[in-house]
């Protein structure tokens, strides 16, 4: 065989070994990590919920590797707090929650989710902690009394006596279950669980630093970065039993957002635009029910009325709170239509702000409205309903253009006088009328009644009411 030839025929085999090579090279090369982020920013409610249970859903599909939940939050109701620690639990993706940045904290319900994540992380100059529950409806919403702590090792059992009875059971009963909760989430994760106990029933808060050292968190990272560097290698156990080990160093990031359906929700699980929903709701449907006909005012408040319920049965209000709203509306309405001298209306203005105040308790982070909104609120509602009070005013002193009542002191002129009747020219028309007196062609006469369609008439003396003159 030529020596050529021998050479094309080796390279022709060198080249199809590398094409048979190449696909199990390429398989052998490691696919990039997936990581997903959530940002929580803010009180934890309704809309916080639905958005991180949407986005461990998301990340499930995506076959993430681990979800971050970048966390700054006050707190928040305990029912969303709830929902999103069951789907952390459940998750079968790593969850790390990581309060920042700097200066952030993750008190109350956040450090309630911060203790069921796989991974605890913090930034410097940040804090957990202050997760005593409280009660709607409760006086300042008290909690039970802090007593003496006991050593860190004596906090976590089960027959705890760090505190003191309240005297009210019911908040011995919350404060109990919310010791038992945050404890049993440390017992979990392998976590301090002395802490736990007397974030709940003494509000105590640790710094970081602290917190790394108290056994509270595992890591405390300056950036996301840093946080995904000293993760990758970890072993992590879910809650199925089985462990995955992280490679997430390199990983890629996708962020996910709140889309329009969850920041409708946010909007309308704000107190403030409950109530304002509300507010419109009972006044559209009053000029519905007392001006008939239009629609718009009806149909608009009903709307907003139902939308206003909507959002409180999301919310825990305090449905005195909301008696005492609509009652204070009802008191404002009355004043506008029935002047008391203000009395109504004074009364309606402290029933509006005393319900404002009593709409949710004021130890809930994010959820009570401020004095200065229902002190505005209701300054505009007196505002309104007085302009609505003198417009109805002045509408009582115009005259009366339309209807029977229109026609009574309409002056007019005699037409036909004939012994079958007589008729006048009365506002453009000819009316059959009658008199007590005798009348001639000519003479003015002036509307003193109707009768069917005759109108009594009298001669017209003095002033005279012609709706064409006037």
């Amino acid at each position: 065989m030529p020596t050529a030839l021998r050479r094309l025929l080796a390279a022709l085999l060198l080249l199809g070994g590398l094409a048979t090579l190449a696909p199990t090279i390429a398989d052998s090369e490691p696919e990039r990590a997936h990581v997903v982020t959530l940002r929580i920013d803010g009180a934890i409610g309704p809309a916080t919920s639905d958005f991180v249970t949407r986005g461990l859903a998301i990340a499930a599909e995506r076959n993430a590797s681990l979800v971050v939940l970048e966390m700054d939050t006050p707190g928040g109701l305990d029912s969303a707090m709830r929902i999103i620690i069951k789907h952390i639990l459940a998750s079968p993706i790593p969850v790390a929650t990581y309060v920042t940045p700097e200066g952030a904290r993750a008190a109350s319900a956040g450090t309630f989710i911060l203790y069921a994540s796989h991974i605890a992380a913090m930034a410097p100059a940040t804090n957990l902690g202050a997760a005593t529950p409280v009660a709607i409806g409760a006086p300042g919403g008290a909690p039970a009394s802090p007593g003496k702590a006991d050593d860190k090792d004596q906090a976590g059992t089960s027959d705890d006596k760090t505190s003191a009875a309240s005297g009210d059971p019911m908040m011995n009963k919350v404060t109990n279950d919310a010791a038992a909760y945050l404890r049993s989430l440390a017992q979990l994760r392998g976590r301090d669980t002395g802490f736990a106990e007397r974030a709940v029933r003494e509000g105590a808060s640790l710094s970081a630093d602290e917190a790394l050292r108290a056994g509270v968190i595992e890591h405390i990272a300056t950036s996301r970065a840093d946080l995904l560097a000293q993760l990758d290698g970890r072993v992590i156990k879910l809650g199925s039993g089985n462990s995955v080990t992280l490679a997430v160093a390199t990983a890629t990031l996708s962020h996910i957002t709140p889309d329009w359906r969850n920041q409708v929700l946010a909007v309308l699980s704000n107190p403030q635009v409950a109530l304002v929903l509300m507010m419109i709701g009972i006044y559209g449907l009053f000029f519905e029910f007392t001006s008939p006909g239009f629609g718009v005012p009806g149909v608009a408040g009903l709307i907003c009325l139902l939308i206003a319920m909507y959002a409180f049965q999301l919310l825990p209000v305090n449905w005195a709170g909301v008696a005492l709203i609509v009652v204070g509306a009802a008191l404002m309405l009355a004043e506008a239509f029935a002047p008391s001298f203000g009395v109504l209306g004074v009364g309606g203005i402290i029933a509006f702000l005393v319900g404002g105040m009593f709409l949710f308790d004021d130890d809930i982070p994010g959820l009570t409205p401020p004095p200065s909104f229902l002190i505005g609120l209701a300054l505009l509602s007196a505002a309104l309903l007085l302009m609505i009070g003198t417009f109805a005013a002045r509408a009582r002193k115009l005259k009366v253009v339309s209807g029977h009542e229109e026609m009574l002191g309409i002056t007019g002129t005699v037409t036909s006088s004939t012994p079958a009747g007589c008729y006048a020219s009365i506002h453009g028309e000819s009316w059959r009328i009658t008199a007590d007196t005798p009348l001639a062609t000519g003479d003015r006469v002036r509307v003193t009644a109707l009768d069917g369609l005759t109108l009594k008439v009298e001669p017209a003396t003095g002033e005279t009411r012609d709706l064409h003159k006037e």
